[in-house]
């Protein structure tokens, strides 16, 4: 029995890709952007340990608490108007946090800046799998996508030391706003509309519950890194779990519910989503610590901190280069695995470094780390997206997205919160004798605060002072490395098991090449 083919994209859909990428790219680099940016906003604003986490990972946190909500509100309005409507916030947000004079401020519009980024995520998933019908081409469409979003988050660190090389800390916020202006110029002409006729309206109690949720347990988890395990942290990640738990309840109740449950009754979509979020955290996890070790403990610039990153952009293109061939040979679940344990290898790596380690010898981590997580990352959107008929296409790109950000926001609080622990545990009780109560409170708190606090000492404190901290938050870099690859080897493991018989869409071995999908219907619902 034979079935017609999908159509195949043009020009346009092409072009309109890469007008997609935009946001994609910079979305994730707003991510990473503020990694070697920490020692001059620390020096700047001072902020505590536990400030200068939120500042990094609130923007990823509500981007996640608010994503499926954006899906649903692309559904009724459309996603390419959501898409520009999330483009000019962003411009917006990205001017006040780059003129924020306080941490808390700068706390403030990173939130603004994760709700704006918000309502464009969902957009550039589900307009590309509305514009992409064939299954080889949104294969390479997907992966487009992926690199986008990956190279983002290296090219951030390396795009903000080139401005910081020049500029004070706020610039790297400044970066996003051509990006903005241009996507708002093209997208009307380039991007098709898509709406669901049928969408529901869109349920704000939902959304607020969804954002508590997450922001409470986070809380509760940073709040352990920085006070240890206590009645409030407790009571914080219980009280996120229990309106957690009160907001399955509620989608299941309500006839047209912001998170589409119904999508995870599929065992391709759930455990596919599942797995790229653990390869995503493990990445962004590790990435917290690394930019900060290049900088405040090698020493290096801004720029060559960013330079020495670069192989991370070089894995993530090999793995998604090797992905679309690898595949015809092997099926999916072995590739994901495969490349978890080429990450686990790379954490392990990773965990060896020491304060005078060869850089070398990070580069060829953060290279292995990109390259094992590329395929995953790639497969694991592919299933997802590809078992979602097309009339659900925003709900399941924002549950995608949701989950894709959340693990990044995740990484970094609960693997830098470990990481934190840790260095403050070395720290304490090891400072240098007659340190000044200013001085030894900043060098308990962060690394930034120690060695800020180091240009104010003699030079002998001042050695001695940047040796202990040194050599704590490399046993930081260390421990959270180790836990990462505890967690990719776990992952591997579960892949290669429980998601054995898992396929990507049926496709036809005409010419070598995949073409028709299997029909959506086929998908368990």
């Amino acid at each position: 029995m034979t079935t017609d083919a999908p159509p195949t994209a043009g020009k346009r859909e092409w072009i309109g890709l890469a007008v997609l990428a935009l946001p994609t790219l910079l979305l994730s680099m707003d991510l990473s952007v503020l990694f070697l940016a920490v020692p001059h906003l620390s020096a700047d604003l001072e902020p505590s340990g536990a400030q200068l986490l939120w500042i990094m990972d609130v923007y990823g946190f509500l981007m996640a608490g608010f994503l499926v909500m954006m899906g649903t509100l692309g559904d009724r309005i459309g996603r390419r108007r959501l898409l520009l409507i999330g483009a000019a916030s962003f411009t917006a947000a990205s001017t006040l946090a780059a003129f924020s004079t306080s941490s808390e401020m700068l706390i403030a519009t990173r939130a603004l800046l994760g709700i704006a980024g918000a309502t464009l995520a969902p957009s550039t998933l589900a307009l590309l799998r509305n514009m992409f019908h064939d299954p080889k081409q949104r294969t390479a469409a997907i992966g487009v996508w992926t690199v986008c979003f990956s190279a983002g988050s290296v090219l951030g660190p390396l795009a903000g030391g080139v401005l910081l090389a020049h500029f004070w800390w706020g610039s790297v916020f400044l970066l996003g706003i051509p990006v903005m202006l241009l996507l708002l110029v093209t997208g009307p002409i380039l991007l098709p509309e898509h709406r669901n006729a049928g969408a529901g309206r869109v349920d704000l109690t939902s959304a607020a519950m969804s954002v508590v949720a997450v922001l409470g347990v986070i809380y509760g988890m940073k709040d352990i890194a920085t006070h240890g395990l206590g009645l409030v942290s407790l009571l914080s990640i219980a009280g996120g779990l229990a309106v957690g738990a009160l907001f399955v309840y509620r989608q299941k109740r309500l006839s047209d519910p912001l998170l589409d449950l119904g999508l995870f009754s599929s065992p391709r979509f759930g455990s596919a989503l599942s797995i790229m979020g653990l390869a995503v955290l493990v990445m962004s996890g590790t990435l917290f610590f690394v930019a900060q070790y290049l900088q405040m403990v090698r020493g290096l610039s801004p720029l060559r901190a960013g330079l020495w990153m670069m192989p991370m952009a070089c894995g993530v293109v090999v793995g998604a280069v090797t992905t679309g061939n690898v595949i015809r040979k092997v099926r999916p679940p072995f590739v994901m695995g495969s490349g978890l344990f080429v990450a686990c290898g790379a954490f392990v790596l990773l965990s060896r470094m020491e304060t005078d380690s060869p850089v070398g010898l990070f580069a060829a981590g953060v290279f292995c780390m990109s390259l094992g997580v590329a395929p995953v990352m790639i497969l694991g959107l592919e299933l997802a997206v590809g078992s979602a008929p097309p009339e659900r296409a925003g709900a399941a790109s924002s549950v995608a997205e949701t989950i894709q950000e959340f693990a990044l926001g995740l990484g970094v609080a609960a693997i830098g919160s470990v990481g934190t622990a840790v260095y403050r545990g070395q720290v304490d009780g090891a400072l240098p004798q007659g340190l000044p109560p200013g001085a030894a409170r900043a060098a308990q708190d962060t690394i930034g605060g120690a060695v800020h606090a180091a240009t104010e000492l003699s030079h002998a404190t001042s050695e001695a002072l940047l040796d202990v901290t040194r050599a704590a938050f490399t046993q930081g870099l260390q421990t959270a490395a180790t836990t990462c690859a505890v967690l990719a080897a776990i992952g591997a493991l579960i892949t290669i098991t429980v998601l054995r018989n898992a396929a990507l869409p049926k496709h036809d071995e005409e010419a070598g090449a995949p073409a028709a999908p299997a029909p959506t219907t086929n998908a368990p619902s």
